[in-house]
């Protein structure tokens, strides 16, 4: 059974969207915590409607905010639980792309997913297995899940964005690029930008390097 999400809408006036960029919060967070990066991007993308859905699932971790799926070493949840929430999720959040697109009156060519910590980890397993490109993915401070079976599950291989900061201590800096090297071995076209200095989080440098690559990939 499908779970439908909730999210709010900032952008361009409803019927007037050329595209649509979707944030993907991360665990223990809510679409809020994504979607005020609309205010800081609108200006440079004004044909876009943005989105950022909640997660479907209470946080397990902690007593505030959402999760996609369970993380074992933090919430004491099993890695079957943890797997089938992943699966669970990643067909929600398909569902919510595709109301998303049918409402605006776009096609999947005008969509791009912008996730952050557990949030890219669903947009990186989700993009590729759509039956149809969307624009691009950017993934900022997250990991490949499940690198070795991604050539063969791979549908669609849209352009990915890996951003992350080296002195990150919950998603540690090295699975940027072991996601890279494995997204480029399955047949990706993949960029990188490293956040000097950053944590677990989105400096400055790093929303202006995904802001370029949503212009020259995102119509209109």
């Amino acid at each position: 059974m499908m779970r439908q999400l909730q999210s709010a809408r900032r952008g361009v006036t409803q019927g007037r969207a050329k595209n649509v960029v979707v944030f993907v919060h991360g665990y223990g967070a809510d679409g809020a915590d994504l979607l005020g990066l609309a205010d800081p991007l609108a200006p440079h993308l004004p044909e876009t409607a943005f989105y950022a859905p909640d997660a479907p699932e209470p946080c397990a971790g902690n007593g505030f905010g959402r999760q996609w799926f369970s993380i074992p070493w933090l919430d004491g949840s099993s890695e079957a639980q943890s797997r089938d929430g992943l699966l669970r999720a990643a067909q929600d959040l398909n569902g919510f792309l595709d109301a998303v697109l049918a409402a605006e009156g776009v096609g999947p060519e005008a969509l791009a997913l912008v996730g952050f910590s557990q949030g890219a980890m669903m947009s990186l397993h989700v993009a590729p297995r759509r039956p149809v490109p969307v624009a691009g993915v950017v993934a900022i401070s997250g990991r490949l899940l499940a690198p070795e079976v991604l050539g063969a599950e791979a549908l669609v291989r849209p352009p990915v964005l890996l951003i992350h900061g080296d002195q990150d201590a919950v998603v540690p800096f090295a699975d940027m690029s072991l996601a890279g090297n494995a997204l480029v071995g399955a047949g990706f076209e993949v960029f990188g930008h490293v956040m000097q200095g950053t944590g677990h989080g989105i400096a400055p440098d790093g929303l202006g390097v995904a802001l370029q690559f949503l212009r020259e990939r995102l119509p209109g």
